[in-house]
């Protein structure tokens, strides 16, 4: 069903760049895939590395492709969407990637009618191993969540969540990329600070991170049990979480998740109490 549409992206940036490879890969013809972007060197990149078709006008996008992907910064969500309520008809199907933005402040912005799907994938999606939850809009079919599973499934894996979880989903694997990031940027350095080479640090580190989450996602264990494991009796890895726990290291990562599901919900404009 995805592969005999016509997909077009208002946006061109790296999310819609990790997408559009995704759907190329998967085996859609770039001539079937429309980008509008308003910078004249990001659409040169897009025309000339991914042979799709590209404008300036988002207008153009809607004409073409009944399959709409907003992927614009949620502070333009107003702007972007009072330009396309007079050509984005009912029979289109628009998948949004804004954070923040609600399905039903996107349908209150466009004609009665509209089909909205929400997703949040992460930037992994520029290796195909995004995580991607989406949700659907009042007026969002069951079909229409298939045609999203099966665009979002060519950049990794998909879960359908209810939309009021959509900002702990933004908090958690939206952001998520970042904080592992630092992480690794941190436990490199470490490395370096305790006599590896740069090089050596960053591909430790880097493996550790990636064979360590292939083993929690293979194995199918509770995180703490694989970390019992780890710890043997007086050795050097309870030494080095004793440390993690007095600088309350959950307690921060479950802060840092609470302050971006906050910054989430406040670009939408939800007042918090």
């Amino acid at each position: 069903m995805l592969m005999n549409s016509t997909v077009g992206f208002i946006g061109g940036g790296n999310m819609a760049e990790a997408i559009i490879k995704g759907l190329i890969s998967g085996g859609m013809p770039p001539r079937n895939i429309i980008v509008s972007d308003p910078v004249t060197d990001r659409r040169a990149h897009l025309t000339s590395t991914l042979q799709v078709k590209s404008t300036d006008e988002n207008s153009a996008v809607v004409h073409e492709a009944n399959l709409v992907i907003l992927s614009v910064k949620p502070q333009m969500a107003a702007s972007v969407l009072s330009g396309l309520e007079a050509s984005l008809s009912p029979a289109k199907l628009l998948i949004s990637i804004m954070a923040g933005i609600s399905t039903t402040f996107i349908e209150e912005s466009l004609q009665a009618g509209c089909r909205v799907i929400r997703a949040m994938p992460n930037t992994p999606a520029l290796v195909q191993a995004a995580a991607t939850a989406i949700s659907g809009g009042r007026r969002a079919t069951s079909a229409d969540i298939e045609l999203a599973t099966e665009l979002f499934s060519l950049v990794g894996t998909v879960y359908q969540v209810a939309e009021r979880q959509m900002d702990a989903v933004t908090g958690l694997s939206g952001s998520g990329p970042a904080y592992l990031f630092s992480f690794v940027e941190a436990l490199s350095d470490a490395g370096v600070k305790n006599g590896l080479s740069r090089d050596v640090a960053n591909g430790l580190a880097i493996q550790t991170v990636l064979g360590s989450a292939q083993l929690l996602k293979e194995c199918g264990e509770h995180p703490a049990v694989l970390r019992e494991r780890v710890s043997s009796p007086g050795g050097t890895t309870i030494a080095a979480l004793h440390v993690l726990e007095n600088g309350r290291l959950h307690g921060l990562v479950m802060d840092a998740v609470d302050a971006a599901v906050k910054r989430s919900k406040e670009l939408a404009g939800i007042k918090l109490l």
